[in-house]
């Protein structure tokens, strides 16, 4: 055979090998973007107001309105409370979320934690009054949960969505 032949027929299968390789890398990249996104999980429902029997201590709260006091033992800022119960399906256990982007979003903290009964939970929030009740009129009533979406840099984060 000519060498000019078989240096051809080298040289052809060499681009070919490298071709299909990249060929072979897109898709598997393209398969590695392709994220399963999860479109609602850690649901909270049945979000309702609760008025325990510490609020009715005046010597400690003072009913402000509509469910929100006043701990008058508080000195920080974050003196206002209401006390929220909610329905969770926690889909990992122990999972702390979407409590932990709510009290974030509101800028809210939890003052007291009741007893769980079943999958039913009962929380004091504190927070300043106008992010109490912002946070009450958003959240009582509603369903609460986080969402996977993939962000302009194509990784995955989670959001909070109340509907």
């Amino acid at each position: 055979m000519d060498p000019r032949k078989t240096i051809i027929i080298v040289l052809l299968t060499l681009v070919t090998n490298v071709l299909f390789a990249q060929v072979a890398n897109h898709n598997d990249t393209i398969s590695s973007t392709q994220h399963k996104l999860n479109l609602e999980y850690n649901v909270m429902t049945n979000i309702t107001l609760e008025k325990p029997k510490r609020y009715n201590n005046k010597k400690r709260y003072k009913y402000i309105k509509d469910g929100v006091y006043l701990d008058l033992k508080e000195k920080k800022s974050f003196k206002y409370r209401m006390t929220i119960s909610y329905k969770q399906k926690a889909d990992k256990p122990n999972s702390q979320y979407p409590l932990e982007d709510i009290l974030d979003k509101y800028l809210l903290y939890v003052s007291h934690e009741f007893k769980a009964r079943k999958h039913r939970f009962k929380i004091e929030l504190g927070g300043d009054l106008d992010n109490i009740l912002k946070a009450k009129k958003e959240l009582i009533g509603k369903k609460v949960f986080n969402r996977d979406y993939v962000g302009e840099d194509g990784k995955v984060y989670t959001k909070l969505v109340i509907e």
